[in-house]
């Protein structure tokens, strides 16, 4: 059997999208990409690189639980960094500063104060890196889900983004045009893993405890995958 191997323009073409150039907000060239997961980066990164924007994509996630979720939801991300040739910094696993920082927080629902405290975390590491390795602009991958409040993030990114005079958050509404169904497309083209929670042993309780009130099934940590069959 041949295995097909695809090319750039491959993972470009989707749904025959004719995709339109990405425009930075001060004309930049490069950009730091905080990313969660693949799921939510694969839309992302191909608009970024249909752009010919020279991305490098920063995983600093220490709210995922437990490190064997962290760890696949790293290798899906860093596969199709390696797909598309973009630069891929595995940042800290340093949990205990996240339970430091949510601390008092824990019963808070989601989109509550304990996101905003998480977000603020992982954005003001994405723009210290942004800060000390001449990054003029960063972005998250974190928005373009309809499970987050889109000002919740984009606030988040702002304040953090503010400590220094030579960094801007790209606040692109990644969603629009369709943004959100080819983020599904493209995660059943590429069959990646699909959580089915959003990170952090928190919201694991959370979702299994509403999957309990509704006779449904506890989650299976790293089972279920997209496909492009279904």
């Amino acid at each position: 059997m041949v295995k097909t191997v695809k090319t750039m323009n491959d993972y470009l073409k989707t749904s025959n999208y004719d995709r339109p150039r990405l425009e930075t907000p001060n004309d930049e060239s490069t950009l730091l990409l905080h990313s969660c997961c693949a799921p939510c980066a694969g839309e992302i990164m191909e608009a970024l690189a249909a752009s010919s924007i020279d991305t490098t994509v920063y995983f600093y996630n220490p709210n995922i639980h437990p490190i064997e979720e962290y760890e696949l939801r790293k290798e899906e991300n860093k596969r199709f960094c390696e797909a598309l040739d973009f630069k891929f910094i595995d940042a800290d696993y340093d949990k205990d500063n996240w339970f430091d920082r949510i601390q008092g927080l824990e019963n808070e629902p989601e989109r509550g104060e304990r996101c905003t405290k998480c977000f603020d975390m992982r954005f003001e590491r994405s723009a210290l890196f942004a800060h000390e390795n001449n990054f003029s602009l960063f972005a998250t991958t974190l928005g373009i889900s309809r499970w987050k409040d889109l000002d919740q993030v984009n606030n988040s990114g702002l304040r953090a983004a503010n400590r220094y005079k030579d960094l801007t958050f790209w606040d692109f509404n990644w969603r629009k045009k369709g943004g959100s169904s080819r983020m599904i497309e493209i995660s059943k083209r590429e069959e990646f893993y699909q959580q089915e929670y959003c990170g952090c042993v928190y919201s694991l309780r959370d979702t299994n405890k509403w999957r309990k009130e509704n006779n449904r099934p506890r989650i299976k940590r790293g089972k279920k995958f997209y496909s492009k069959f279904l």
